[in-house]
């Protein structure tokens, strides 16, 4: 008895000892300060400090340099292959005491950093960085507002992008912004899981979601660069204007197939102008009231060009859908659902259907520099499979909610050289249908890879079982 509480009360001096501030994080001489890290720690600094210290901080990533003198964690490029929670820091010095509080702060299960890896990389490949519909240009002028041999529709949607310009801070203001950046948090969860016999609910949703940030710039003309971090993972992709490209851990640097199209998250309340270029083309098709305000519905197609040009292989992109809902009593965009149809078909076997749909909901909008911007909002995503037979279809549901932490426009010293691609983007045009696993990389398999579909890959993680998420039973 006496060995036994002796072993407990040196691990629990180990525990302690591991755990205590006064194991310096400068004891680690190896470790190097990340850009991204650094932006995700807001500092807390009045505006004046903010331009008394301002220094040039565009680096070539289009990110923010931390902090002299602030040592960073590193991110990490992918889930830990180690088998480590998702999201925790691989402090250097850490040792047993870090590694005990884990163990000893939930049961023990070998299996949960895989599923957690398989729900975060479903996440980011669906939520990470989504485009839109079609390619717009911010240098293309809104069209003039027409009744005379116009349909009804067309010049009532004329009508609701004029008073949502003006009420968004208006085309002048808006004509006069070169350059723009966002910062904002973001958590993401797996939340539902529904088959033809039963629905699987994450209950623990609040306990299990993963927490990063990103960062947003945009310059003109149509060039953007996005880099999100969720939960130890990071997604990056961008535009220079003639090249959509993105990076992901298990896909790397590939160029997107189809037309240039802006990123759908700066649609998400943070570029009214894109936004309302983007439903210059739109129909009125009616109202609905949304969180208890009256709303203008606006519908955008995706034309047949388009699709057909995003479309490779067995994966055929049928159609994408875009509805805005605008607020008849501010003016603003209040709500935005958008969804688009893949057929896969494989070979000598049924076709499957994969239907994506987003439904997003923009929430407090306050003025920056005189440009309304919503800083908070969330996202409803769900994935629907079906068509192979009667009663086997799936759902997946996943949400998002968002806030954003820092607006600002015509940022100096910005340049093009912060759009350039990567050096090691791939050679040819990856469909955004399309998504390999990480095992199956390399020169041999570039020629297939083009060939398979990211939703044949997530429909992979369903075959394999209901088992690849922690799901637990709604009673």
């Amino acid at each position: 008895m006496d060995r036994k509480q002796g072993f407990f009360a040196a691990l629990k001096e180990e525990v302690v000892r591991g755990l205590s501030p006064g194991r310096s994080r400068t004891k680690s001489p190896g470790r190097t300060g990340s850009p991204m890290s650094g932006l995700l720690r807001r500092r807390k600094q009045s505006h004046n400090q903010y331009v008394a210290n301002s220094e040039p901080l565009i680096s070539r990533s289009g990110s923010l340099r931390p902090v002299v003198g602030e040592t960073l964690t590193p991110l990490m490029e992918g889930p830990d292959p180690d088998g480590g929670e998702i999201g925790e820091s691989k402090r250097s010095g850490l040792g047993l005491g870090h590694w005990m509080k884990g163990q000893l702060s939930r049961a023990p299960s070998v299996t949960s950093a895989a599923y957690r890896r398989s729900d975060l990389r479903l996440l980011l490949g669906v939520m990470g960085a989504p485009l839109a519909p079609v390619h717009v240009s911010t240098t293309d002028p809104l069209p003039h507002l027409s009744i005379k041999d116009t349909p009804i529709e067309t010049s009532s949607a004329q009508y609701i992008l004029q008073q949502y310009t003006a009420a968004s801070g208006g085309q002048k203001l808006q004509n006069s912004i070169r350059n723009a950046y966002a910062m904002g948090k973001v958590k993401m969860i797996a939340s539902e899981f529904e088959t033809a016999t039963r629905v699987l609910k994450n209950r623990t949703a609040s306990k299990d979601a993963d927490c990063g940030g990103f960062v947003l710039w945009q310059m003109n003309p149509d060039m953007w660069y996005v880099e999100l971090a969720v939960g130890g993972s990071k997604v990056h992709a961008g535009c220079n204007g003639k090249l959509v490209w993105r990076h992901t851990p298990w896909l790397g640097a590939h160029s997107a197939k189809g037309p240039v199209r802006p990123l759908r998250r700066a649609l998400q309340g943070l570029d009214p102008r894109t936004t309302a270029s983007m439903f210059a083309d739109a129909r009125c098709i009616g109202e609905k009231m949304i969180n208890g305000e009256d709303c203008f519905i606006l519908k955008l197609c995706a034309d047949p060009q388009t699709l057909k040009a995003r479309s490779e292989g067995p994966a055929e992109i049928i159609r994408h859908v875009l509805f805005g809902y605008f607020s008849q009593k501010t003016g603003l965009l209040i709500h935005m659902e958008d969804s688009h149809l893949t057929r896969i078909q494989s070979s000598g076997g049924d076709a499957v259907y994969w239907e994506t749909t987003i439904n997003s909901f923009l929430e407090d909008y306050r003025p920056v520099e005189g440009i309304m911007i919503a800083h908070s909002g969330r996202s409803i995503v769900t994935l629907f499979r079906f068509g192979e037979m009667a009663m086997s279809h799936t759902k997946t549901r996943m949400e998002e909610t968002w806030t954003i932490e820092e607006v600002a426009f015509n940022v100096p010293g910005l340049s093009v050289d912060c759009f350039i691609p990567p050096a090691d983007l791939r050679s040819g045009s990856i469909s955004e249908a399309c998504e390999l696993p990480h095992e199956e990389r390399g020169k041999s398999s570039v020629a297939l890879a083009a060939h398979r579909s990211k939703v044949a890959a997530l429909e992979k993680a369903h075959d394999g079982g209901i088992d690849n998420m922690i799901w637990r039973m709604e009673v």
